[in-house]
């Protein structure tokens, strides 16, 4: 898997602010930016966060690009709805070459691992004979594993990220896409430490919000997402 931040909002964290500040200034949008050029906002936009006024987070965007996630991991992406994806296409493209993703559980036994891929590769080999035999890619793609890997190129705001963070670092999250959001926020607080700061699960803010479910290792999850 490799996870890319392509673009983002140039200095987003003043962007925030001045959008921040706009809502209780009667100072122009210029006078504004000039305020908050070159100073400090954590103060402020600690403050805010601390209100709730998560609408100014929205100014900021983010632009990942994903590589060599499978088709499985990418439909639980692509559930988050407030969010835009360009995801490389099955019908447009031709897979030429067997790229699948293998689960942790399986690779780590030898047995397994062979067996799995044996069954990823003949259903490749069955797929290529297909198109071959003059199929679309477009149906003989429903041979295609979950495991079949994906690229896809994914622009979230900031407000979303923190929820999509919240979801899906929690160690309740399927394992491949926790591994891509744990990735994610690594480089989005690379570029807006303040804003993502306590970001990841919820039980790094506070109390988990899986009830019964919790994994129980709250202080752990917690010191690994503040050091991450």
């Amino acid at each position: 898997m490799k996870v890319t931040l392509l673009r983002h909002t140039p200095e987003p964290e003043r962007t925030v602010a001045m959008a921040a500040r706009l809502c209780y200034s009667a100072s122009t949008i210029g006078e504004l930016e000039g305020k908050v050029a070159g100073s400090s906002q954590e103060k402020f936009l600690g403050k805010i966060l601390k209100m709730g006024h998560l609408s100014v987070l929205e100014h900021a965007s983010f632009t990942f690009g994903i590589e060599g996630i499978s088709r499985a991991a990418s439909h639980q992406l692509v559930r988050h709805r407030l969010a835009s994806y360009s995801q490389q296409s099955q019908r447009y493209v031709t897979a030429t070459d067997p790229e699948f993703v293998v689960p942790p559980t399986i690779a780590a036994d030898p047995g397994l691992k062979k067996r799995f891929e044996k069954e990823a590769r003949s259903a490749y080999d069955a797929y290529s004979r297909l198109v071959a035999r003059g199929v679309p890619p477009e149906d003989a793609r429903y041979l295609l594993p979950n495991a079949a890997c994906t690229k896809i190129i994914v622009t979230m705001n900031a407000r979303e990220l923190l929820h999509f963070f919240t979801l899906r670092c929690c160690d309740r999250a399927q394992w491949e896409i926790r591994e891509m959001a744990t990735m994610m926020l690594k480089q989005a607080r690379a570029v807006a430490p303040f804003i993502f700061r306590d970001s990841g699960p919820s039980c790094v803010r506070g109390k988990c919000s899986e009830g019964e479910m919790t994994c129980g290792r709250p202080k752990e999850t917690r010191e690994r997402f503040r050091n991450l």
